[in-house]
């Protein structure tokens, strides 16, 4: 007989310094100007992402134009993150892009998705409202070390549910239970909106208020405290040589945030229909991917094991 063995790696539970946390604070209309740029480069660099982009964008497109206060953008960016090909990738990059400002600048290429997201759950958070939730998140395969009273980030945009049995069908060897107010409601915008899930953003912070161990399996109990970011409009700060990344021109004396300003009116004009915005989305994106030389097809091969059903993966 042959037994498996289950290998929990044991992780610290800490402010997750090496994340990269920008807000956008008083950016926000300056980075929407400079999307079409970042889209552009980065769907070169990852074809999968640009290719999961415009499938997000059909289905958004073919579920009509809801009533909201996102952008088509926005949406579409809130359908692809949920998408599992991409939340495992992109959050693992996001994890480590806070490492250094060259490491965001160079080796980040989820600029314009991390803008989206951060900037979607800000418009929601404003349409409705100030609230808390009160939310699970399941984690299989990780056991953290937590020491109640101590604050700590998630340092990703990270799936939680509303509901615990949902959670914990993504795993059980680490079971959060947590108060966000900085999380926001997205199952209108996912692509499994039966997970009833709430999306945490990385910079919010928890205090540590309850950890407790039964086995093998581990509770922990967070509490929103607010939020803290290293970042801020970092694209738009000057380098050394006097040039504003993002843009490509000289900057004109300004630093780091002071380059932007206020935008709480949101973006100024959306006439853009839905179906519009998603058909320019489309139409730029696939010839990205046309103009893509290689496109190099990883094959996964799964071993199923008769009678046992693979459980959902966490993202």
């Amino acid at each position: 007989m042959t037994v498996a063995t289950v290998t929990t790696t044991v992780v610290a539970l800490d402010m997750a310094l090496d994340s990269f946390d920008d807000q956008y604070r008083g950016c926000r209309h300056a980075m929407t100007q400079l999307l079409p740029a970042l889209e552009h480069s980065e769907f070169q660099k990852n074809p999968q992402l640009a290719r999961l982009w415009v499938e997000a964008a059909e289905r958004w497109q073919r579920r009509g134009p809801p009533v909201t206060p996102l952008s088509p953008a926005q949406a579409i960016a809130l359908m692809t993150y949920t998408t599992k090909d991409v939340s495992k990738e992109f959050n693992a990059a996001v994890r480590v892009a806070g490492r250094s400002r060259r490491e965001y600048r160079h080796n980040f290429h989820f600029k314009a998705l991390h803008f989206l997201l951060t900037d979607a759950l800000a418009t929601l958070r404003d349409a409705r409202g100030p609230r808390c939730h009160h939310v699970f998140r399941g984690v299989r395969g990780l056991r953290f070390q937590a020491r109640p009273g101590d604050t700590v980030r998630f340092g990703r945009f990270t799936s939680t549910s509303l509901r615990k049995e949902i959670a914990q069908q993504f795993g059980t060897d680490t079971v959060f239970q947590v108060q966000t107010c900085q999380g926001v409601d997205i199952r209108e915008f996912s692509s499994s909106p039966g997970e009833e899930e709430v999306l945490i953003p990385p910079f919010e912070t928890f205090r540590i208020t309850g950890v407790s161990q039964e086995g093998d399996r581990a509770q922990i109990q967070l509490r929103s405290t607010g939020t803290f970011s290293k970042y801020s409009c970092e694209w738009l700060r000057r380098d050394i040589t006097g040039t504003t990344w993002g843009t490509g021109t000289p900057s004109v004396g300004y630093r780091g945030h002071r380059c932007c300003y206020d935008d709480r009116v949101h973006y100024g004009h959306r006439e853009a229909t839905v179906a519009t915005t998603v058909a320019m989305v489309t139409v730029a994106t696939l010839a990205i991917l046309a103009t893509t030389v290689t496109i190099t097809t990883r094959a996964t091969v799964v071993t199923k094991t008769p009678g046992v059903t693979r459980p959902p993966q966490p993202r």
